[in-house]
């Protein structure tokens, strides 16, 4: 008798820890259940839109469902559709691989004015995620200041910053991109609390900033100066430090929009009556190896304010959860409640070791919590269970599929073809499940 096992979450984590299972030689059949009818997680909804080849690996993630023993089990939610407890009931083996995230708040007066927004929203409104199909982001201000130092915020000043041609081959679902076009903003701001030895953006993204067709780069270094690459031995801050080097001494080319990196700046209060106004921010120092605030306050003028300062990861209904870290509590995957091991249930990806890493981090992660499944499964034994699909027809809940995905695909490849873009994508639930086969959730 094959095990079987249930795959929660359908993004790199869950598919990465799919091909580690899949790679043993034990019998097995694997259920990959997903909230949405569209698999890749954060691939889809993450990995910014003039990203294209990054989001090349979706054909490397893929590659279980070609099997028979495999199923995509789309627009099916736990804690909704199905309980924890049921799951476990009808696997021998439950892995939680669906980290959902949440915005960190900066802890500032104003945060929560109109115009202040999350990097994660932002960042899913652009590449079409169903949960914000609805929000409206009018970009009629004049200027943008995005609040951090790694890749999110590097993504978001990017998108912000790039011509309506720039962004015609990606797939922004056609109304965010007719919203791009028609933006009014003309400066981005990007508010560094460190120097530029210290920026967490990886090289390769940041030297797009040199390939903007339409934006000018100004590096505001802060008073501190750019050190010079050669004084550092990590290659990445010395690949950063050569491109803020190029960028620095780039003239400026008087075009349409400009790009600010403001390096050692901090947000103290974002100012405003009904809506944003501005940003107030201090120029900080570094004292042996501290940073400190100077005291020497100004306000930059403006209309948006994307906050990119992290990640915080949610509870999943059914597991104990570390408020502090924002993560399971667990050994090499294995689910750890009060000191001691839950039977069949394991994590991996951002709820295992938090939001961090990029996309290939997960192929280790997931790789790790395999080994821990099937290390498990080889001293347990086989028990009958019922089919989880049985459970869900007695709910009504549409459950899609691969073929579905795949009808869905070709559609949004056909939307690409006939306005003369590349692929675009659906954003909206309702559209989604028309081309996957799931119909309404009769909810």
């Amino acid at each position: 008798m094959s095990v079987r096992i249930a795959v929660v979450g359908s993004g790199p984590s869950g598919l990465y820890t799919v091909a580690g299972l899949l790679a043993s030689k034990v019998p097995m059949s694997v259920d990959v259940i997903d909230r949405l009818p569209t698999p890749f997680g954060l691939v889809r909804y993450g990995v910014a839109p003039d990203h294209a080849k990054m989001k090349i690996v979706s054909k490397v993630l893929s590659k279980p469902f070609v099997r028979d023993d495999v199923r995509y089990l789309g627009n099916v939610e736990v804690g909704r559709d199905v309980s924890h407890a049921e799951l476990v009931e009808r696997y021998d083996a439950v892995v939680y691989a669906c980290g959902s995230e949440h915005d960190r708040r900066l802890g500032i007066p104003g945060e929560d004015l109109p115009g202040v927004l999350g990097a994660g929203e932002f960042v899913r409104w652009y590449n079409g995620h169903p949960d914000v199909a609805d929000v409206e982001h009018t970009l009629d201000v004049d200027s943008a200041v995005v609040v951090g130092a790694g890749n999110v915020a590097l993504d978001v000043a990017r998108v912000l910053s790039r011509t309506a041609e720039e962004l015609r081959d990606t797939d922004v679902p056609t109304r965010v991109w007719g919203i791009l076009r028609d933006s009014a903003i003309r400066d981005v701001h990007v508010l560094i609390r460190r120097g530029p030895a210290e920026a967490k953006f990886t090289p390769a993204e940041l030297f797009q900033l040199s390939e903007l067709a339409d934006a000018d780069v100004e590096v505001h270094d802060g008073g501190a100066g750019i050190p010079h690459p050669e004084s550092v031995k990590d290659k990445r801050t010395r690949q950063n430090l050569e491109t803020f080097q190029m960028l620095a001494s780039t003239p400026s080319q008087g075009r349409r929009r400009r790009l600010h990196l403001r390096f050692l700046t901090s947000p103290l209060e974002i100012v405003g009556a009904s809506r944003v106004e501005g940003v107030a921010v201090e120029r900080n120092d570094v004292v042996d190896g501290r940073l400190v605030g100077t005291g020497e306050r100004t306000v930059l003028p403006t209309g948006m304010v994307v906050t990119a300062v992290g990640f915080r990861g949610s509870p999943v209904e059914g597991l104990p959860f570390d408020d502090g870290t924002g993560t399971v509590p667990h050994e090499a995957g294995r689910v750890i409640s009060d000191g001691v091991p839950l039977t069949g249930v394991y994590v991996a990806g951002w709820l295992k070791r938090g939001p961090t890493g990029v996309i290939g981090t997960n192929r280790p992660d997931g790789g790790e919590t395999a080994a821990s499944v099937l290390a498990d499964l080889a001293d347990r034994p086989r028990t009958e269970r019922d089919d989880l699909l049985e459970l869900l027809a007695t709910r009504s809940v549409h459950v899609t599929d691969w073929a579905g995905w795949l009808r869905l695909e070709e559609h949004e490849g056909e939307r690409g073809a006939t306005s003369g873009r590349g692929r675009v994508k659906v954003h909206d639930l309702p559209t989604m499940l028309h081309y996957t086969g799931g119909g309404s959730r009769g909810r």
